[in-house]
């Protein structure tokens, strides 16, 4: 006969007090220093860690509520592995997370979900990843979709550095070495906002203008692009059809196809402008899952990793046993 106890959960052979100690440990430091510190297997930090957020999301409904949510993935080991995440807007937790990065992965979530709580959501940011886009379009089809603005300024980047790097191949092969010499010198300075320049990157940008009319167009395509998202609403939306129109006819081949990508994603962006949304959060929760993974040196297997994230970024609370008190 099995006999539940108060002091500890079910299949362990640890005290509920352990085991919560155990966890909050985990939050700040690696399993391996938690399982020398607590004198238990690596293993076994694991288990009690799978338990631990189980027992905590008992009676909890992440999804319960959701209205603005934003998608994106985050890869978290070699081979292409990676984790679909779903961030509150509202809350600005994480509130799903998932191996696999595909439309079958995300139409999890959604099953879990609910048709009707879907259409409960009015907003969903994410990059311009049709996996994302078809799976919301079929299953929130009255949501709006907002292209995340960071992914489309990191667009621009590549196409100017597309131009750099053609332009320093053809300075080198005319022989021109100090054009090629002042181009590949100036990568950064093309890609950084002006107001951050150093006097040393501004006077490259102004040798740039001299030297090479195409490539210093192409910077100031990049920067009206950039210009557009600083802008936002109305304005922006205004400022992003002047840029297609400029981008269409500058005769600068990577920008003319960064203009029919914008073109085929416009809704979705021009939507982000006007609803002043982005996939902020969402990275911020990328670069922790990022950071979790460093500390442990890896995870072996997403559901590890996904137990660590929903203790760490999901709001869940774990506490300390209470000390008994001196008298």
């Amino acid at each position: 006969v099995v006999e539940r106890v108060p002091w500890a959960r079910p299949g362990s052979t640890f005290t509920r007090a352990f085991e919560d100690v155990v966890a909050w440990c985990v939050k700040q430091t690696s399993k391996t220093a938690v399982a020398e510190l607590m004198r238990v297997a690596w293993e076994t930090v694991g288990a009690i860690l799978d338990r631990v957020v189980a027992d905590a999301r008992k009676g909890r409904d992440l999804l319960e509520g959701l209205t603005r949510i934003g998608i994106d993935e985050v890869s978290f080991r070699k081979g292409h592995r990676y984790l679909t995440v779903v961030v509150d807007h509202g809350s600005g937790r994480i509130v799903w997370a998932k191996e696999g990065r595909d439309k079958k992965t995300l139409r999890t979530f959604f099953d879990e979900l609910g048709a009707e709580r879907a259409a409960r959501l009015t907003h969903v940011s994410a990059d311009a990843a049709s996996w994302i886009g078809d799976v919301v379009a079929e299953r929130c089809p009255t949501a709006v979709l907002c292209i995340d603005p960071y992914h489309v300024v990191a667009w621009g980047n590549e196409a100017l550095d597309q131009v750099r790097r053609g332009v320093w191949n053809d300075s080198r092969k005319a022989g021109e070495r100090d054009t090629a010499k002042l181009v590949k010198g100036a990568r950064y300075a093309l890609v950084k906002n002006p107001e951050n320049l150093t006097d040393k990157q501004k006077a490259r940008l102004s040798a740039l203008e001299t030297l090479n009319r195409p490539l210093f167009r192409a910077y100031l395509l990049k920067e009206m692009l950039r210009l557009v998202f600083a802008t936002k609403g109305d304005e922006g939306i205004k400022l992003l059809g002047r840029w297609l129109a400029w981008a269409q006819r500058c005769r600068i081949a990577p920008f003319v196809k960064l203009a029919r990508s914008i073109r085929r994603h416009r809704e979705g962006i021009e939507a982000s402008l006007r609803h002043r949304m982005s996939n902020g959060r969402v990275e911020a929760t990328n670069n922790q899952i990022r950071l979790l993974t460093r500390i442990a040196h890896g995870f072996h297997s997403a559901t590890a990793l996904i137990a660590l994230v929903f203790l760490k970024l999901s709001g869940l609370a774990i506490n300390l046993p209470a000390r008994p008190r001196l008298s």
